[in-house]
């Protein structure tokens, strides 16, 4: 799991396609060469799965943070329903 303020390494995509190539020509082992390019053994092994499992390691996936915007809101008709519904919950404080 990741630390507070921990940084993450991001390789090229020519890094990645070199190194892979390495390892699926068996040219290295996974640890061998996380070694020789000072990668984590397990980046490796996370990338040696996504080819396992055909998915392409080239590709950046980078997490949005935060929730998805929606679109276009209008605050004035908002604006209006909180208004009414004040009215409402007073009329009915007013009631009891």
């Amino acid at each position: 799991m990741a630390s507070k303020g921990q940084k993450f390494n991001r390789y090229s995509k020519e890094l990645k396609k070199e190194i892979m190539q390495k390892y699926l020509n068996n040219e290295g082992t996974a640890n061998s060469l996380s070694k020789e390019y000072n990668i984590s053994l397990r980046t490796m092994k996370n990338w040696v799965n996504k080819i396992n499992k055909k998915i392409d390691i080239t590709v950046n996936n980078q997490h949005k943070k935060g929730r998805k915007k929606e679109e276009n809101i209008d605050y004035k008709e908002r604006y209006e329903i909180l208004k009414k519904y004040q009215a409402f919950l007073k009329a009915q404080r007013e009631k009891k």
